[in-house]
This record gives C-alpha cells, sequence and structure tokens, in this order.
C-alpha cells in the first residue's frame, strides 16, 4: 500500500514538525502516515514523545522501512520478487535541503519517505484545525496540571507564556554554540512589547532549568512559574502553554508549537529575530507573518 513515511529525529518540538509536515501530504494523498522513530533507539538525548498526542499514525515497523527502501536490512527473497513484479515499491525519499521552505513538497506522489524538519507552518497550514485536534493529550492530566490550566483560564486574555530554553542549549557545547540562549535583553524588550498592548499582563513562565529562572528572572508584572512537570512531560507543559492567551517563545520549536497551537486569531506571539547563533541558516519561512521577531 503507498503511503507516506517521516523521519522523526529531535525533542517534541522537532517531531511535532515532522509529523505536521508529513500528515499534512498524507492527507492530500488520502493514503496512510508512518513515523520512522527507529533513530531514537541510537539517540540518547531525546525520546519518541508523539504517542502522548491524539495522532493520526503509527510508528513504521523494520518490515515497513526495508520495503520502503530507507533502511540496510536485507531484503527478503519475498521482498525482491514483489519489487520485481511491481507490487512494492521503494518510497521517493525527499531529504530537506535547506531550512527554507522546500516545493517539491507540493508535487510529491506515495510512496514517499520524508527526512528533514520541515519548519515551516507552510507546509501544513492547510490542515491546521486537524492538526489542532491531533496535537491534543491523550490521556487526562493531573492535579497540578489541572489547577494551573484553571490559573491561566482565569487570567484569559491577560496570560502570556514566556519560554526561557536552556538546558542542552547550554549543558552540550556543541549545541550551546549552534542555537545559544535567548539574552535577558531580548525577554525585557519582548515582555515590554507584550504590555503595551494588553492590560495587566500575567506573564507563566516555562523553562527546563526552573532554578535558573528562580535566581535570574525577574518581572515588574504578575508572573508564575510553571514548574508542576519534569521532563518526561513536556506534553504537559506545552498544553498549559498554547492555553496562554499570548506567548513570547524561545529560539525553540518547542514554544513555537505552544504559540502557534493557540487559535486566537488576535494572540500577540513575539519570537526572536536569530534563531541561530552559530548556524546561517535560511530562517525567513520558520516565523509565521502574524508574529512579531525583536
Amino acid at each position: 500500500m503507498s503511503k507516506i513515511i517521516t523521519k522523526l529525529i529531535g525533542g517534541l518540538g522537532n517531531q511535532m514538525f515532522q509529523y505536521a509536515t508529513g500528515r499534512a501530504l498524507a492527507h492530500r494523498l488520502d493514503v496512510p502516515l508512518s513515523l520512522d522513530a527507529s533513530g531514537f533507539e541510537h539517540y540518547d538525548l531525546r525520546r519518541y514523545e508523539l504517542g502522548e498526542l491524539a495522532i493520526w499514525a503509527t510508528v513504521a515497523s523494520e518490515e515497513e522501512l526495508a520495503q520502503a527502501g530507507v533502511t540496510s536490512r536485507p531484503h527478503s527473497l519475498a521482498d525482491r520478487a514483489m519489487k520485481f513484479l511491481g507490487v512494492r515499491r521503494p518510497a521517493n525519499v525527499i531529504r530537506e535541503a535547506t531550512y527554507a521552505y522546500d516545493e517539491r513538497l507540493e508535487y510529491a506522489g506515495a510512496p514517499a519517505y520524508l527526512d528533514g524538519y520541515w519548519q515551516s507552518e507552510r507546509y501544513f497550514s492547510g490542515i491546521a484545525d486537524l492538526l489542532r485536534q491531533e496535537f491534543s493529550l491523550k490521556a487526562p492530566v493531573n492535579d497540578a496540571n489541572a489547577a494551573l490550566a484553571r490559573q491561566i483560564g482565569a487570567a484569559g486574555s491577560n496570560a502570556v507564556s514566556l519560554h526561557i530554553r536552556r538546558g542542552d542549549y547550554v549543558s552540550n557545547a556543541q549545541t550551546a554554540q549552534y542555537h545559544g540562549v535567548c539574552s535577558l535583553d531580548y525577554y525585557r524588550a519582548a515582555v515590554d512589547h507584550v504590555a503595551e498592548r494588553i492590560d495587566v499582563p500575567h506573564f507563566f513562565v516555562f523553562s527546563d532549568d526552573h532554578a535558573w529562572v528562580s535566581q535570574n528572572f525577574r518581572l515588574d508584572h504578575a508572573a508564575t512559574l510553571v514548574d508542576v512537570n519534569d521532563a518526561d512531560h513536556g506534553a504537559w507543559d506545552m498544553a498549559l502553554m498554547k492555553a496562554c492567551r499570548h506567548h513570547i517563545i524561545a529560539n525553540s520549536s518547542f514554544s513555537w508549537w505552544g504559540a502557534w497551537l493557540n487559535p486566537h486569531a488576535n494572540k500577540i506571539v513575539v519570537a526572536p529575530e536569530r534563531w541561530f547563533s552559530g548556524a546561517s541558516h535560511d530562517t525567513s519561512d520558520l516565523i509565521p507573518a502574524s508574529w512579531s521577531r525583536l
């Protein structure tokens, strides 16, 4: 059966970009979507996390990947015979060339194997409502998360998520040089930008380094540090993030999705002008036109 297979790698935000692009192509072609999660077998930094969301896809088996021609596993005699007879044909491998939008996906057919990060809403904006449904939590949250969700709901249009990404952006030398962290000057400017546009903002601060934030980050506005989730519950943090009305994101695909999943048309989203500190990728298609870059 013809299908789309998308390769997954990276953290939750990256996996969501990869899923969303594959889902959009599979939706257009009316074929199934499978996920190649085999890369996590030898990738200690991250794990497969999409299973916590109500996604419409299955994880590809080793057999499926072999049939698609994207693994080095020797093909069986039956595989070779079916390929010769035209019953099975290898997938068209589409590898991302740059960070800019790739028009090849507009003309791609099935079977296809997508290998890239695909970090632009242009790949999947046509199924935005569908993705917002599928990128919802599959299981109920605990009491602490439910309480914070109520607090965010009570803040209403004044609720602003603010994401400070540190983690491997600080602890891993190679990642730190490549990505870098957003400066405190960026956050001050972003907070001022939001505060000039809404009355009495309440900032809900998300981070993977709660201790650093507690010691180094101060706001002259109402603020709540969201510290109820550990690294294994990133999807729960994202659910709280997207419940906010406005957003200040880091140079992180995680908070990109936290902001994008918010369906409010009049939301304010502030993103850093510089996404990478040690690379010169073209990120012109990364940030939606309605967001502000500082």
